[in-house]
């Protein structure tokens, strides 16, 4: 079973294998202080921190390369362009996508996912049609997929999962029928870690002629992503996800599929010709990137491909398994903390309550000591309330996060069971 993040067992020399304290460095941020004591930042399912080659790229760019890309016949709208378009090609490179004009740039996934619900809904979906996701999703991956549904007349369906947070995909093929237009899945799940296999749902949806569109926003920090072995159709993903900044992201589409659906928005940069009469579009990738882009956010992404290429991606995932492992243990020694979220294959993700206590106050506490975590719903309430819980607290790992982060953590977690527990 295949989930396109196949991950390494720890073994007892992978802290030595990996060597995170010279990955820090590269990371400014890391170094601030907070309240007086040094940053643990432990929330990177929301954002990751960025190296400093993605700030001087972004830095180097304003300085040195600043115009609008494509249609300018000087030099410097020339180099711009160039930039941005390396950007792309990095991007297609960090997914094996067949081609860089198969990489459309968006703000981000939640864009990405609606730009494929509007062109995709409005020329596939239609009155007594299906929807099929999950029910682990983010509200990015179901409130467009809703607003398709409430417009076409079509019904949204979920595949369920288990207390262990983890897909029923017995149920599947019972899921999957003849008015399935489109199965829209999380890769991996934001609130609970869950790696989904999801190369078996992109057969199964195959075998009956239905396309797949994976939500990649919390896959690609973890490593890269081969659509091509995935199969997928549509792949979503984050900048400032993987280390790169915010405001671009990217949607991979299969181009047989790209090349039929309309535009998303109408503007500059997306036309061939334009008269009153009538409008001919850019081909691809241009046809869904209306206006000015966000040229640096481009550069950014690419150069936080850059980064992300020299890193040894076996060692990463040995350490970042290994550190996962840890946390899970600390956090389970504190009594009262119950782990929400414990599939068998997961990636750096723990969510967790503690009797009695209000996840803002263990987030609170854990501030006042330094360390940075998210609480809430984390923009899954239907995952929360198959828990039967208002909210969790989150800590999610990087590579660049050590074991001092996490004892620091579970400090916080024992200091707020004593205080409210």
């Amino acid at each position: 079973m295949s989930t396109g993040l196949e991950r390494v067992q720890a073994g007892p020399e992978t802290r030595a294998k990996f060597a995170v304290e010279r990955v820090r460095v590269d990371f400014p941020l890391l170094g601030r202080s907070m309240r007086g004591k040094a940053l643990a930042y432990l929330d990177n399912a929301a954002t990751s921190q960025k190296p400093r080659h993605v700030i001087d790229a972004i830095h180097r760019f304003y300085e040195t390369l600043n115009a609008n890309v494509h249609r300018g016949v000087y030099q410097l709208s020339e180099e711009a362009t160039t930039a941005y378009e390396w950007g792309r090609a990095m991007l297609a490179q960090y997914l094996n996508a067949p081609s860089p004009a198969e990489i459309v740039f968006v703000r981000g996934t939640t864009e990405a996912i609606n730009l494929v619900a509007a062109t995709f809904g409005r020329t596939r979906i239609g009155a007594g049609d299906e929807i099929l996701i999950s029910a682990m999703e983010h509200h990015s991956n179901i409130v467009p997929w809703q607003l398709v549904a409430e417009e076409r007349g079509a019904t949204l369906k979920v595949i369920p999962m288990n207390e262990r947070g983890e897909l029923l995909l017995d149920q599947l093929p019972g899921l999957l029928t003849d008015r399935t237009r489109i199965v829209a899945v999380v890769h991996v799940s934001n609130s609970l870690g869950t790696v989904n296999p999801v190369r078996e749902i992109v057969e199964q949806a195959h075998n009956r002629g239905i396309p797949v569109l994976l939500d990649g926003a919390q896959a690609v920090p973890h490593g890269p992503v081969d659509v091509q072995a995935l199969d997928c159709d549509f792949y979503a993903v984050s900048g400032h996800k993987m280390f790169g900044p915010t405001g671009i992201g990217a949607l991979y589409g299969r181009r047989a599929l790209l090349e039929t659906l309309p535009p998303y928005q109408g503007g500059g940069e997306m036309i061939a010709s334009v008269t009153f009469a009538k409008t001919t579009y850019a081909p691809l990738p241009m046809k869904f990137e209306a206006g000015t882009p966000n040229i640096e956010g481009a550069v950014g992404i690419g150069a936080a491909v850059d980064y992300l290429q020299h890193l040894d991606w076996k060692s990463v995932a040995e350490y970042e398994r290994d550190l996962l492992t840890y946390t899970q243990e600390r956090l389970s020694e504190i009594p009262g903390v119950r782990l929400v979220g414990t599939a068998a294959d997961k990636v750096s993700v723990v969510s967790f309550v503690l009797d009695g206590v209000h996840p803002h106050d263990i987030g609170t506490i854990a501030d006042q000591e330094g360390v940075a975590i998210r609480t809430g719903h984390h923009c899954t309430q239907p995952v929360m309330d198959f828990f039967k819980i208002p909210a969790t607290a989150r800590a999610s790992l990087a590579f660049y996060n050590t074991r001092d982060d996490v004892d620091r953590l579970a400090a916080a977690v024992w200091k707020a069971r004593e205080l409210f527990g």
